[in-house]
This record gives C-alpha cells, sequence and structure tokens, in this order.
C-alpha cells in the first residue's frame, strides 16, 4: 500500500535541531512560529518541528559530558507514552501534550511537528508499565538488544511480538490527539538494527489506522538504496545523508547522494538531504555562531536541494536571520522548483563542476543548474547536445538567483562561477 499522505510538494520548514540542540523550549517555539507565519508563509514554508528529547528533565544540563544524559529523567504517562517536560513546556501540564502548542502553531495557518525516536522507552520496560490497548506490558513488547548507539532513551520492540503495534498505534493516536502534522522518526532510517525496517512498517500502520494525516519522516541516514521501495511504500520523506553540517565537506558529497537517488523523487516521496545550515547555529551546543558557510556555498546548497527537490528544513534560529538569509530562502523563482518542476537528473558531474536539468510541470520551459565545485573561480563551457537543444545560438536565458537575462550569441553557453558558487538558468 502507498503512503497515505500524498504530498504534491516537497515539505517546507523549520526544525529546532540546528540551533537549539536538546534544549528547546515553549516560547521558543512559538516565537519561530510567528517569525514563520510574518515572514515565509507567503512563500510556501509551514511545518514548525520541536527535535529530539522534548520530554527530558534536565535537557542539556550535562552538555559537557553528555548531549543525552544517560538515564535521565523523562516525563511518561502510564501507558508507556512519553510527553513534553512541563518546565519546557507549561501548556503540556495537565495531560494536555502537545495539543496547546500545536493549536498555537494552527492558528498561524501553520503545522506542527515533532521528532520521536524509534521503540518504546527503557524506562516503561524496566517498570513494567502499561501498553493501552493490550493486556501486554512494556517489558513483554521491548528488545533489550535493539538499541541506539547515540541515544540512550529507547529500546526498539519485537515487531512480532503481542502488544507492539498496539504500542506504535497508541502513540499515533495520542499525536492525531494532539494535533501533530508531522513525525520524525530517528534511529530508524538506515536501519541499523534488524527491527528498523519492521518498525517503520508499524509506524505506517499506526498512522494510517490513526485517521489523521502525518507526514512521517525517516532519520538518520544515509538511507538505503536497495531499500528504496520500502521507504517510498511507507515513508514520505527518508534521510540520504547522516547529519549535514554547514562545512563543504558534507556538502560536496551530496551531488553524489543525490545521483543515486534521483529517480525516486514523486509526489509523496522525497529524499531527503537534511537541514539548511543558515543564518545562526550552535546555541543549544553551546556554541552560537553564523554558519560557516560562505555565501556562494549557501547558494550552492539551496540550488540543490530545489532543483532535486527535497524537503526544506532551515536549521537556523528564524527570529536571528539577516536579510541577505532571508532572500536566500525566499527567492520565488527558485522556490518554484520544487512546485513547478519535474525529471530532474544530473548531466555531468567530475572533480571541478556540477550540471543538472529539470523541466517545468506547467510551461515549455527548462532550468539548468550549474555548479562550480572546485577551489578557484572557474569557467564552464555547455554544448547544446548536453541538454537536449540544437543550438544556444539567440536563445533567451535568465539566471533565478539574479534575475538577470541574456541573450545567447555562441552555439554554446559560457558560465563563470566563483568557487563553490552555483547559477540556475531559465530557458
Amino acid at each position: 500500500m502507498k503512503n497515505s499522505v500524498a504530498l504534491q510538494t516537497p515539505p517546507m520548514g523549520w526544525n529546532s535541531y540546528d540551533y537549539y540542540d536538546t534544549m528547546v523550549s515553549e516560547n521558543e517555539i512559538k516565537a519561530n512560529a510567528d517569525f514563520m507565519a510574518e515572514h515565509l508563509k507567503e512563500f510556501g514554508w509551514e511545518y514548525i518541528v520541536v527535535d529530539i528529547q522534548w520530554y527530558a528533565h534536565g535537557a542539556g544540563s550535562m552538555r559537557d559530558k553528555h548531549q543525552y544524559i544517560p538515564f535521565g529523567k523523562v516525563e511518561i504517562d502510564e501507558f508507556s507514552r512519553l510527553f513534553p517536560c512541563p518546565n519546557r513546556f507549561p501548556s503540556s501540564v495537565g495531560g494536555l501534550g502537545f495539543g496547546p502548542l500545536a493549536d498555537y502553531v494552527h492558528k498561524l495557518g501553520l503545522k506542527f511537528g515533532i521528532h520521536i525516536m524509534r521503540g518504546i522507552p527503557r524506562i516503561a520496560a524496566h517498570t513494567h508499565s502499561k501498553v493501552m490497548g493490550t493486556n501486554k506490558t512494556a517489558n513483554e513488547i521491548a528488545d533489550p538488544y535493539s538499541l541506539c548507539s547515540w541515544n540512550p532513551d529507547m529500546y526498539g520492540v519485537i515487531p512480532d511480538a503481542e502488544g507492539s503495534q498496539e504500542y506504535y498505534n497508541s502513540l499515533m493516536d495520542l499525536y492525531a490527539d494532539w494535533g501533530v502534522d508531522f513525525i520524525k522518526c530517528d534511529d530508524i532510517c538506515r536501519m541499523d538494527v534488524p527491527s528498523a525496517k519492521q518498525e517503520i512498517r508499524m509506524l505506517k500502520n499506526a498512522i494510517d489506522r490513526c485517521g489523521r494525516p502525518m507526514v512521517l519522516s525517516l532519520s538518520p541516514g544515509p538511507a538505503l538504496i536497495d531499500e528504496s521501495w520500502h521507504y517510498t511504500t511507507h515513508a514520505n520523506m527518508w534521510r540520504i545523508t547522516d547529519d549535514f553540517w554547514d562545512d563543504w565537506k558534507y556538502l560536496l558529497p551530496m551531488f553524489k547522494r543525490c545521483e543515486i537517488w534521483q529517480n525516486h523523487v514523486g509526489v509523496g516521496n522525497y529524499p531527503d538531504c537534511d537541514m539548511l545550515p543558515v543564518g545562526m547555529l550552535g546555541k543549544g551546543f553551546g556554541n552560537e555562531r553564523p554558519t560557516r558557510f560562505t555565501r556562494e556555498e549557501q547558494i550552492t546548497m539551496m540550488s540543490l536541494w530545489c532543483i532535486f527537490r527535497s524537503p526544506l528544513m532551515i536549521g537556523g534560529e528564524l527570529t536571528l536571520l539577516d536579510d541577505w538569509t532571508l532572500k536566500l530562502l525566499t527567492n520565488p523563482e527558485v522556490l518554484k522548483l520544487l512546485t513547478n518542476s519535474e525529471g530532474a537528473r544530473q548531466l555531468l558531474r567530475d572533480d571541478h563542476h556540477c550540471i543538472w536539468l529539470s523541466y517545468d510541470k506547467q510551461e515549455d520551459k527548462r532550468y539548468l543548474a550549474v555548479f562550480n565545485l572546485s577551489e578557484e573561480e572557474s569557467f564552464i563551457i555547455i554544448n547544446p547536445d548536453l541538454v537536449g537543444i540544437h543550438s544556444f545560438n539567440d536563445l533567451i536565458l535568465t539566471e533565478i538567483w539574479s534575475g538577470t537575462t541574456q541573450i545567447c550569441k555562441e552555439n554554446q553557453l559560457t558560465v563563470s562561477l566563483p568557487r563553490h558558487g552555483a547559477s540556475i538558468y531559465c530557458f
């Protein structure tokens, strides 16, 4: 069965992780939602996603030793389901969970998402907590050998055990009651443990059953190309990279990753290049800073993500965006690639440059993205047969980042690009 949320276009939103790590609070979520509604919503940005450990007491308080505190206190109900930590999310008190915060986001015309870890809380297994919808307890469905290598909060479930599907059903029923629109499930995408593949299917079944459409996003990557059918059948997004950060050494390999996954982008199915580390980052990690990407590298990143049609999730703090970054994120002609293009494919890539081509879905137009991967300014010469036309001569080309138009006077296109720079031409 195909995934039930037939997203016509890749999701666009903001995620709290790159700036806040585990430490985001309710007021900070609201502030970012307010900013998105005022400055970004009209350009298609709509998801506000609370990332990891929203249920943890004392999150971030031992940052010099642990990103995730081993055996720390978590907020949990009698049915083994994690709830928001009331110290950081005061509107959740009284069993309301994320309902009030989701309502706040929805009233702004936006959508609300949360991060979860694969499996069931370890503390629930150790205390033999109940599982809603069954007489089985958490210890009977938890697999103590199904462990995340980097987060200590959960055990995987035993997929075939009675009560395991009921546990996932109870989670999605709860999230539907809260008004959640987007689920980012971690420790599952690259299938590090044998049960992960089945747990993806169980999550999808629980979402279908709950009656509320929810986007299912799988992390971390790199996703397994041999499992492409499983991802496209049971999820909407799946990470094709491990955590992506603001360094060229992470951006350069994304060209190969996009090449590998270029034939698996379609309605409801979006290989995910990960968050956009732009603006101010790292506060929750104890290293608040502006992005280390140069402006040219940020244009390259946005150009590749958009022509490939990856989901777009801003990682930087929205309320601290400068004018240049805001313009980077709101160029309507570039964002149009997400909604109005199709058939994107890589035409050429070597150590020095890369070229991608896609087609407008409504008009007889093409988009040509040209990337300089080298360490110095470069002139890139493109022959017409590479892009499937007879000649560039007298062809009118618009470079959509700058809006400048040129008429070609030769039977080839010569593009001058700075180090790590990019251009996108429409013709």
